[in-house]
């Protein structure tokens, strides 16, 4: 899996499990709508890891339990198609 899809499909599961949409998440943590749908409708290919920070606060997350899921275990970055070691 793609590195941004794998990204793409955590931030959904998470918002599905704490019950949370994605603009009630750009309202808690003053994230621009706009900027989190593009990346979430693939317009942009990458998220810039301080949104990226932003939105596991929403969540109140901290940044390594987001990558704690299996789906990052073999993601492929995509600009060199090499696979991200464990």
């Amino acid at each position: 899996m793609q590195l941004s899809t794998a990204i793409r499909q955590r931030i959904i599961n998470i918002a599905k499990s704490k019950d949370m949409s994605f603009i009630d998440l750009c309202k808690e943590i003053n994230l621009s709508y706009s900027t989190l749908m593009s990346f979430m409708n693939g317009k942009s290919r990458t998220i810039r890891i301080d949104t990226l920070l932003l939105i596991c606060d929403g969540f109140k997350i901290d940044l390594i339990d987001f990558f704690k899921d299996p789906m990052f275990e073999d993601v492929v970055d995509e600009p060199e198609n090499e696979i991200i070691k464990k």
